[in-house]
């Protein structure tokens, strides 16, 4: 039977590195797959010709990215992009109406309106630390955990990445190649998940080329200072190895009892509660 999932990022191309190979597995297995972003990401590095509003790009990209990958709708919830201070934390000069700074509860009815609307049976967020620890993605948890309990909605998954591998390859990777300058290896080694946390390893190699495209979508996060952007950086790995290194997607789903290893996001273990 078909069932509806949300997937809720902070800003467009989030979906794109961290869960486009699920969507992309969902909507081919005739599910329905509701993309909501909290942001426009106006705030991003980028260079775009004269007179070109960053924000409308990026939603004119996250639209191709969503269509390229299935999904069957696409909302903004219209708060403003934090954006990010110098040393990578909460920007000190920021929009009145920065999804930082939202009320959760006001930010978590809205999204829950659309768990409700669309009957959702599954919600992916992020773990608390919002991965690499952006405002933004951290207010994401808070705010989908919420709208998740307000909903009903049965099936919370945090969208993560197993650090343990990442951690491994990205220490081999800095020996033969230059990284750009806002890239900090020392950052992932507290960010995202631990192994043994993760409850969902989904195999999404046979949507590797959806993801791959989804990452090519957003243009304008390829560019923008002095270096190639980290999304530029992923998208010249070649072929087999890029296969090898996006071909699964982790989660975490809380209410499941420690050392799950389920396969797909509707798969159900063990829970917490039935543990004597």
């Amino acid at each position: 039977m078909p069932r509806t999932a949300v997937f809720f990022h902070a800003h467009p191309d989030d979906e794109a590195l961290l869960t486009a190979g699920t969507m992309a597995l969902l909507a081919a297995e005739g599910h329905r797959v509701v993309l909501v972003v909290a942001t426009a990401g106006e705030r991003g590095l980028a260079e775009l010709e004269p007179g070109a509003a960053l924000g409308e790009t990026r939603m004119a990209e996250l639209y191709k990215s969503a269509a390229l990958l299935g999904c069957a709708r696409v909302e903004c919830l219209d708060y403003g992009d934090s954006g990010l201070s110098p040393s990578g934390g909460i920007a000190e000069h920021r929009p009145d109406n920065a999804f930082i700074d939202a009320d959760c509860e006001q930010a978590a009815r809205a999204l829950a309106a659309i768990l409700d609307e669309e009957r959702a049976d599954l919600l992916s967020i992020y773990d608390p630390a919002g991965g690499y620890g952006h405002p933004d993605h951290v207010q994401v948890h808070r705010v989908g955990k919420r709208a998740a309990e307000i909903a009903g909605t049965p099936i919370v998954l945090e969208a993560t990445v197993n650090r343990d591998p990442l951690l491994r390859a990205l220490r081999t990777a800095s020996k033969f190649h230059r990284f750009p300058p806002e890239f900090d290896l020392r950052t992932f080694e507290s960010a995202y998940s631990a192994g043994e946390t993760i409850t969902h390893r989904v195999n999404v190699r046979k949507y590797i080329r959806q993801k791959r495209a989804s990452m090519a979508a957003h243009a304008s996060q390829a560019s923008g200072g002095k270096s190639d952007r980290t999304l530029a950086v992923l998208l010249k790995i070649p072929g087999p190895l890029y296969r090898l290194v996006f071909g699964t997607e982790w989660y975490v789903r809380r209410d499941l009892a420690p050392g799950a290893r389920l396969r797909h996001p509707f798969e159900e273990g063990p829970k917490e509660s039935d543990r004597p």
